[in-house]
């Protein structure tokens, strides 16, 4: 008898041992936004293989470990910047996030400082074996990541243009290594800067009155309902207008040529959307605008295997 209860008991302890190590697996997953690095990731070849490689075969960019070497050190100071961004944002999370912070308090802070700094050296051990250049491009790039979450995410506009900036520069960084600069490339650059800049002030309407409480100042939370509203309304007009230049004067073709002209329609219906002050519409508007930046990298994808073929 006794030794069928120490049998149970023994089964429920590591039933709870095992919950618990995948809860702080979960966790920390969830707080490096280990799911926004595997988009990013996928975006990264995807551009880097049908836009900026104009001239190399398949078989040699899959062998050009330069290039997955390079990929490979974004990923870790995107896990980082996410790490060290949880850590900074850990008390606002706990109203905005509630159901993420609750699985990441499985894990103390002090294991995401760890994390931090593992995934910053290893980041930059690579980068330095790759070439010094590519070591200073990563020391830049993870410099900026701490320091938007250390002080700039608290200053006006210049956190969203930061924030962008930073999710663009590993492209940035693909379209010097190709060398590969046209209007197009130009263009469409401006066109997802615009779309991502709209996608981060609207994700700051959803919180505006937790981010003021903890010192965050938004374009939301500073201006009125009105303005706002006009800011994002103007920068979704500019995007139709990049989206127009495209399709009509770089020859753009194929699914690119379909997305483009879709988002026209797009970015009409988030204007729409966003002449009701509501929290519903700017949750619909934002939503919409981050799928059609994945809708954008499918395009992409298909448009270029349609032109390898």
């Amino acid at each position: 008898m006794n030794s069928e209860k120490e049998t149970s008991q023994q089964k429920n302890y590591i039933q709870k041992s095992l919950f618990y190590r995948f809860s702080q697996f979960v966790g920390f997953l969830l707080g490096a936004r280990f799911f926004v690095a595997l988009l990013l990731t996928f975006a990264l070849y995807v551009s880097t293989f049908f836009l900026f490689n104009q001239d190399e075969s398949f078989r040699k960019f899959v062998f050009d470990f330069k290039v997955h070497g390079i990929i490979f050190c974004t990923v870790l100071t995107i896990l980082a910047g996410g790490t060290i961004n949880q850590f900074y944002d850990f008390e606002k999370d706990h109203i905005v996030k509630p159901f993420r912070t609750r699985i990441q308090s499985f894990i103390k802070q002090k294991y995401f400082l760890y994390a931090y700094l593992a995934l910053t050296i290893i980041s930059l051990s690579v980068a330095w074996l790759i070439s010094h250049k590519v070591f200073v491009f990563f020391l830049i790039y993870q410099f900026f990541m701490w320091f938007y979450s250390h002080k700039l995410s608290r200053i006006l506009l210049v956190n969203n243009l930061t924030f962008v900036s930073l999710t663009l520069y590993p492209f940035f960084g693909m379209m010097v290594y190709y060398e590969t600069f046209s209007k197009k490339v130009l263009l469409m650059a401006i066109f997802l800067f615009l779309i991502l800049l709209c996608i981060d002030i609207v994700k700051d309407a959803l919180t505006k009155s937790v981010d003021k409480a903890f010192g965050y100042t938004t374009i939301p939370n500073y201006f009125n309902s009105r303005t706002y509203k006009g800011i994002i309304i103007s920068l979704l007009t500019v995007t139709i207008a990049v989206s127009m230049k495209l399709i009509m004067r770089t020859g753009i073709a194929g699914f690119m040529a379909y997305y483009f002209t879709g988002g026209l329609f797009v970015m009409i219906a988030c204007v729409y959307l966003l002449l009701n002050s509501s929290r519903k519409s700017n949750f619909l508007t934002l939503n919409i605008l981050r799928l059609w930046v994945f809708v954008g990298i499918i395009a992409m994808l298909l448009n270029g295997i349609e032109g390898k073929l």
